[in-house]
């Protein structure tokens, strides 16, 4: 597909295939959320909704920029791949040795891992995890009720929690790089730098351990995977975690030899163009330290002989996570 195509069934524009898909992502008119709804109703008002509105991935201009750039250099200089690989194995070896059956495994080990980085102890770890599965259950369309209000709880838990960690960040860890370039780039929202920090977390918990997953998936199906990285490379591009997104026209513009009304969708098959993290201003900045987590985990499973699993994939609109059973 060269241009865009209307689908009349869902009311948006569909865009597949690598070059129309970076027009679109790089489109300077097509926002990551709508005008009139820049956090969804359902969490609006919220912490939950409060946490959301300050993602720098679901912002745009200045809002969007200096955070950014901000978190890219920290990443870079505090978790290295190298290092982040390294922690995803320990701590992935760790909740294997304790029991963890693969199904909650295969979440809680990336989520851990950068937790870890950021500077929390192993003891406070297990609680991390478990208020970061509460609260990514709101960011879904999908999300009921009862999974809103457990998220606006733990988002309060979370921000807290940062808010202690950043006050005594250990030196070399992610979160006192985090603040060191926040500080530097003139980025002084408080609350927006304990909410992005909250927002490496989901991302580590969802696509991270959708790449995780789906790595397990191949290995169950016969991939080899004595190259741990050479196989989470490989899945990344045959069967990523994020296979599309959405943009929405700020403004009537010109996208793909078509017209695109303000107000209109655009659907980004991220999936079958290879764009699992993204293209241009709002491409994921982790998306090499997923791919060494996710390597790393994989290489703990050498200690522990792998069961033969089964799987189905979460509900998602825009995700392709598998949650296991043995």
């Amino acid at each position: 597909m060269q241009n865009l195509e209307w689908d009349a069934g869902r009311g948006l524009w569909v865009a597949a295939g690598a070059a129309l898909i970076e027009e679109v992502l790089g489109h300077p008119a097509l926002r990551v959320r709508p005008l009139a709804e820049p956090v969804p109703a359902a969490i609006a008002g919220g912490s939950a909704g409060e946490v959301f509105g300050a993602l720098v991935r679901m912002n745009e201009g200045d809002r969007h920029a200096a955070p950014k750039s901000a978190l890219q250099r920290a990443l870079a200089f505090a978790a290295s791949g190298e290092v982040a690989q390294q922690r995803a194995r320990a701590v992935a070896a760790a909740l294997l040795a304790a029991g963890r059956p693969v199904g909650a495994w295969a979440f809680e080990a990336p989520v851990s891992t950068v937790a870890s980085l950021l500077g929390f102890t192993d003891a406070q770890l297990p609680a991390v995890a478990r208020w970061m599965g509460d609260f990514v259950a709101c960011l879904s369309p999908l999300s009921s009720a009862a999974q809103i209000e457990q998220a606006h709880a733990a988002s309060l838990r979370l921000l807290a929690a940062m808010r202690e960690l950043l006050q005594a960040a250990p030196d070399g860890s992610l979160a006192a790089a985090v603040a060191q370039e926040a500080a530097a780039a003139g980025w002084q929202n408080d609350h927006a730098i304990l909410a992005n920090l909250v927002g490496l977390l989901s991302q580590a918990y969802e696509a991270t351990a959708g790449l995780l997953g789906n790595s397990l998936v191949a290995i169950q199906q016969g991939a080899a995977s004595e190259d741990a990285n050479a196989l989470v490379a490989q899945v990344m591009e045959t069967d990523p975690p994020i296979v599309n997104t959405r943009r929405f026209a700020a403004e009537r513009c010109e996208v793909g030899g078509v017209t695109v009304e303000a107000g209109q969708v655009i659907l980004v098959m991220l999936g079958a163009a290879k764009r699992g993290f993204g293209h241009g201003r709002h491409a994921c900045p982790g998306q090499q330290l997923a791919l060494h987590i996710a390597a790393g985990c994989i290489e703990a499973l050498r200690c522990k002989p792998l069961p033969q699993l089964t799987w189905t994939y979460r509900a998602s609109v825009n995700a392709r996570i598998p949650e296991f059973q043995q």
